[in-house]
């Protein structure tokens, strides 16, 4: 067994990342897309949540057609966010204020206009810039498997050769317009080698890495059956990805132990078992832990979710890293608010009908579960990822009307599935101001009218708000070094609807029913509440000291 207590401590052993969202965080130059300028102007807002470090979605040149994701050069920066020269500065700045960056590295695949691709085209069958991408030839007319994309569709499209004639397929999990790499190829692994250290040598302090898991395809191509459970083990979760996490952990460490380098993968896999081999002291830093994420608002099923993180813990010595919340996934307020469930809709993703569930929704209900569940991730040992907005307790903006809507989830499904739009409408900073002062421009997604009541100006002057109990929770967490390693000590509460645990001297117990529950007098004080009360009343939860 090894713990964190066998390597030099890290920033990440503990810290709050506040995940950012550039496109929809703020806009500096009015054109209604949120940019680099932006984030600079409002990094005080991130600085007095009590954040450690910035996760920055995706911010390289891309034509955006699934908003970033679609990378056209690695080595830049979206020309409508800035340029390499800002974001040096943001680097500078957030530096200043004791602020680590991350940015975002997706390697599964790039955009169909990066050079390598149309290069690929250009050349044809059987040709080293063919090799780079996986391309195969079909079945006579159909694609060379039954594979199928995340976001609806066939995960093929077949190309036409230089010579006019209809030619190979190539392999894309996600749109069309984002071929996958072939990681079996040296050039490929070569290539983002040279993309990890030019973005090191800028000073970004990690990476989070999207896809990891998918990285690898199956040698052969074999089809999959639909019939086992929803989840491709050929596209998905291949043995041989490990190889490139050890390259990149030896990679990132050879900057030495002053860097602190760090390496966090998004990592979709059926069995929460299965991170167990991305964690190994040699691979990945840290993986999301979004077993908590997609649990019900049930004492019994979040308890097991930290039960099975904390154990993984223990084993590798990986810090978790909880998230309540993320682009991806509907808010937490409107998740945990459904109070009539609705069948979710086929999906190509595993996992969609947990990060987007449906059915009725109570947002008053929502907002105290998630007050609630946050004093619960914050009380836990390890790093604690926290998305933009989630601090002011926004709802998912389900009503966007269909011309609005640019998630390509929404339009691959033919609006069968609303997709993500939801959770990434521009935030609301000033009540009064135009576009809510995200800008002055129109806002590249259309913000409700309600927006206002949830702006940060509003919240600042409310002590009882979402946004003080962020702040006030954050600070207590420090004061207490919950977010240090530890064991979680669990404690018998006599009801299945409450859950409470010991870190140090705290307790934390939150309650997941409808009925008040009586913390016993030895647990200590409460010295912070989810909804002010004091006292642990259906859906809430608080801090106890002795």
């Amino acid at each position: 067994m090894s713990s964190t207590s066998s390597r030099p401590r890290s920033f990440w052993d503990d810290a709050v990342v506040y995940q950012l969202y550039v496109r929809s965080f703020a806009d500096s130059d009015g054109d209604g897309v949120g940019d680099l300028g932006g984030v600079i102007r409002r990094l005080g807002h991130i600085a007095g949540l009590g954040a450690d470090a910035i996760w920055l979605n995706p911010c390289y040149p891309s034509p955006q057609a699934d908003h970033g994701y679609d990378i056209a050069d690695y080595h830049g920066v979206n020309p409508e966010y800035g340029s390499l020269e800002t974001f040096d500065r943001l680097v500078a700045e957030a530096h200043g204020r004791g602020l680590r960056i991350l940015m975002d590295l997706v390697p599964n695949h790039c955009s169909e206009r990066h050079p390598w691709f149309a290069a690929a085209l250009a050349a044809g069958p059987g040709s080293p810039e063919r090799a780079r991408f996986v391309f195969r030839d079909g079945r006579g007319d159909e694609p060379p498997n039954n594979w199928q994309s995340v976001f609806g569709g066939s995960a093929w499209t077949r190309v036409t050769e230089p010579d006019g004639t209809p030619g190979q397929w190539y392999l894309h999990l996600f749109t069309r317009e984002q071929p996958d790499f072939d990681w079996r190829n040296p050039e490929v692994l070569a290539y983002f080698d040279d993309v990890l250290r030019f973005w090191f040598d800028r000073g970004v302090d990690g990476f989070r890495i999207d896809v990891c898991h998918g990285l690898i395809k199956d040698a052969a191509l074999r089809d999959w059956d639909p019939a086992g459970g929803g989840y491709n083990a050929y596209s998905w979760n291949r043995p041989e990805v490990h190889d490139i996490f050890r390259r990149w952990h030896a990679l990132a460490a050879g900057y030495g132990p002053d860097r602190d380098l760090l390496l966090v993968g998004e990592v979709w896999v059926p069995d929460p078992a299965d991170l167990d081999r991305y964690l190994r002291p040699d691979e990945l830093h840290q993986a999301f832990s979004f077993d908590l994420l997609v649990q019900p608002w049930e004492a019994r099923a979040l308890r097991g979710a930290i039960e099975r993180a904390t154990a993984r813990t223990a084993a590798h010595g990986a810090p978790a890293a909880w998230t309540l919340a993320n682009h991806d996934v509907h808010r937490a307020v409107t998740r945990y608010g459904i109070v009539r469930p609705e069948p979710a809709p086929a999906s190509n993703d595993a996992f969609a009908a947990l990060m987007r569930p449906r059915g009725e929704v109570d947002t008053e209900l929502g907002e105290r579960r998630a007050r609630a569940a946050l004093l619960l991730v914050l009380a836990l040992p390890g790093s604690v990822f926290l998305y933009q907005g989630e601090e002011l307790g926004l709802p998912e903006v389900q009503d966007l009307p269909g011309e609005a809507r640019q998630d390509p989830v929404f339009h691959r499904t033919g609006g069968v599935e609303k997709g993500r739009d939801g959770c990434r409408v521009p935030l609301p900073w000033a009540a009064d101001a135009p576009a809510f002062g995200f800008g002055t421009g129109v806002p590249w997604l259309p913000q409700p009218p309600w927006f206002g009541r949830y702006a940060v100006d509003v919240q600042e002057k409310d002590d009882t708000s979402m946004l003080q109990l962020y702040r006030r929770a954050v600070r207590a967490r420090r004061e207490f070094r919950l977010g240090e390693p530890g064991p979680v000590e669990w404690l018998d509460t006599g009801d299945d609807a409450v859950s409470a645990f010991r870190r140090g001297k705290l307790v934390c117990v939150v309650n997941t029913g409808s009925t008040p529950f009586a913390a016993p007098a030895g647990w200590g004080e409460v010295v912070l509440g989810s909804d002010g009360s004091g006292r642990v009343a259906g859906d809430s939860a608080v801090w106890l000291v002795s």
